[in-house]
């Protein structure tokens, strides 16, 4: 936990030195000579340039990895020697989590706080705990004929493409790159442009802590040229995305258009949040709500962005939602203090401004925020913002925001409640509040969605998988599922 004043955080901001080449076969490389900006979110000044990647420079990476996973020692240890490695990864993590939370929140705004308790912890327990994993997988010997042997085997797939967004910049790198590795593949990391800084340094530090040569990769480039690059090459034989729906479909038609690589997505979400009367806390569901769609200033696939709640109760319950939103302190995300950051860009707020004036068009009312705020600032910050009387069909209640903007649809019984909360083309996450345990079975599974928590949100732990089903993608991050989207089952017939 930080215990640090506003003042030291400041001063040790500046004296950073974020990296700015690409990392590419253990080593720095400043690529082509072409680089973009990267701009705090927080003042709208420039942190610095960074090498921007381009097909020759993804080539350059794609190689380096081939080369470590053909001929190279990665693919060949024992799985406890590439534990070994993953479990001093997490070390050096360990070493330098101030300095890589100062990094995520200076390039994406969100509070440095959270960057430190929430962002490195994830990142540095996903580490160790696939590095505790690495040797325990055992492959299969079926039982068949007398008179043959029968061996299933599981290998590692080969060169892996990540491509991640910027909410959870290191987070969910960790969740596609500590399972690869694990399993033994080679990764190319490709972070977004909005958030390069703290993915180049995790290369450098998985590097110091023994990885071979071009076992991990990091480039830095924009979405349309390095993303779809790593997607069309014929020698990335997988590639795991995080982000966009409409950025999954395009991986797709890249897998399609090249070697059929294997995409697995995890993409966007519109998360309903059922609030029964019965719910054994009322006040701690109002409340696990509001922290649900602020935190990470709602910029997550998950938030709970839809509350379904039902009539008898939505007074009270949005009630004390608007309170808490007034109460959260907005503010500069190098501040301790502060609850909730800025949003990760001017193009963002502009969109997700877009999103509330729509909303108003549509008939909703607005209870509280819509507004910019700390515009003095240059940074890009928004109140939290609440709507009800949200009609079912509308963009405010069908469309993800990747806001901090609430979405109150009441209801009257629960069969109502189960179908507003399937009517939308993703399937990632829900949540339900009830005290009754025939109900929590049987609405769980009535639920469309790849997570579904009961009187509690956002929570779980690397034993668990995560992932989505309709829009929301396909495949598992995190828990030892992981593992199957980074390795082929070989069967191996022998007649004695």
């Amino acid at each position: 936990m930080l215990d640090v004043t506003h003042d030291d955080l400041l001063r040790r901001a500046k004296a950073l030195e974020p990296p700015t080449d690409h990392h590419i076969d253990g080593t720095d490389e400043p690529g082509g000579g072409a680089a973009f900006a990267v701009v705090s979110p927080r003042d709208g000044q420039i942190l610095t340039e960074v090498a921007d990647a381009g097909e020759a420079e993804v080539d350059h990476a794609v190689a380096a990895a081939r080369r470590a996973f053909d001929s190279g020692p990665w693919p060949r240890l024992a799985p406890a020697d590439r534990g070994r490695v993953l479990l001093r990864v997490a070390e050096l993590l360990e070493e330098q989590r101030e300095r890589l939370a100062l990094t995520v929140t200076l390039e994406m705004g969100k509070p440095v706080t959270d960057a430190h308790d929430i962002e490195l912890r994830a990142l540095i327990n996903t580490f160790r705990w696939y590095g505790q994993l690495a040797d325990k997988l055992t492959d299969e010997s079926p039982h068949t004929a007398p008179d043959a042997l029968a061996l299933v085997t599981r290998e590692p797939a080969g060169v892996v493409g990540a491509v991640v967004p910027w909410n959870f910049p290191l987070t969910l790198a960790g969740w596609k790159v500590a399972p690869a590795l694990a399993a033994g593949c080679t990764v190319v990391l490709k972070p977004s442009e909005n958030s390069p800084l703290s993915a180049l340094l995790l290369g450098r530090i998985a590097t110091e802590a023994g990885l071979p040569p071009g076992v991990l990769n990091v480039v830095s480039g924009n979405g349309p040229v390095a993303g779809r690059a790593l997607g069309r090459h014929p020698d990335v034989d997988v590639l795991a995305f995080t982000g966009s729906t409409a950025v999954g479909r395009h991986f797709l038609r890249h897998s399609a258009d090249s070697n059929l690589k294997r995409v697995w997505l995890e993409l966007g979400g519109k998360s309903p949040n059922i609030i029964l009367p019965d719910a054994p806390d009322l006040d701690r569901a109002a409340a696990t709500a509001a922290w649900g769609i602020f935190f990470n200033q709602g910029e997550m696939c998950t938030a709970p962005s839809r509350l379904l709640v039902h009539s008898s109760v939505a007074d009270r319950v949005t009630e004390a939602i608007v309170r808490r939103a007034r109460e959260l302190r907005v503010g500069d995300p190098l501040d301790p203090a502060t609850e909730m950051g800025a949003l990760v860009g001017e193009s963002h707020l502009e969109r997700v401004q877009g999103h509330i004036a729509t909303g108003l068009t549509e008939g909703a009312r607005l209870l509280t925020g819509g507004s910019r705020t700390l515009a003095d600032t240059g940074g890009s910050f928004l109140e939290p913002t609440v709507f009800d009387h949200v009609g079912p069909g509308t963009r405010l209640a069908r469309e993800e925001i990747f806001g901090p903007v609430l979405s109150v649809l009441a209801f009257d019984d629960l069969d109502e409640a189960v179908r507003l909360a399937n009517a939308t083309e993703y399937g990632l996450a829900a949540g339900l509040w009830t005290s009754d345990l025939s109900t929590a079975h049987r609405v769980s599974r009535a639920l469309k969605a790849g997570t579904v928590w009961v009187n509690c949100y956002e929570e779980g732990d690397l034993t668990v998988p995560f992932g989505g089903m309709k829009q929301s993608g396909n495949g598992r991050d995190k828990s030892a599922h992981a593992l199957e989207k980074y390795t082929e089952l070989k069967t191996t017939w022998i007649q004695l």
